[in-house]
């Protein structure tokens, strides 16, 4: 048991040494990427898009999904959580 123990401590060490993330943090941000990928597809833009492109990305969409031209407000909100996934992500990854 301390065998195992040890095992998976010195694999949690070298998880975190080679990823800079302990392995927990690993697997949650498989969960966050994929919401990322979900509001970029939404959104329509690339992985490498900045903050001006998701802001023109998420008007045009409105443009298209407002219900005064015949969309609906679940559009609306699904459209609004993409940019602000989005953006809070760019604010994440910004240095300083």
């Amino acid at each position: 048991m301390a065998k195992l123990l040890t095992l998976i401590l010195i694999a949690s060490l070298a998880c975190k040494l080679l990823a800079g993330k302990w392995p927990w943090e690993l697997l949650k941000a498989d969960g966050r990427s994929a919401n990322e990928a979900k509001a970029r597809a939404l959104l329509g833009i690339s992985r490498t898009a900045g903050y001006d492109e998701v802001i023109e990305a998420h008007r045009r969409l409105i443009a298209r999904v407002h219900p005064d031209r015949g969309g609906s407000s679940e559009a609306v909100h699904e459209a609004n959580a993409a940019r602000d996934l989005l953006l809070a992500r760019l604010s994440d990854r910004r240095p300083g």
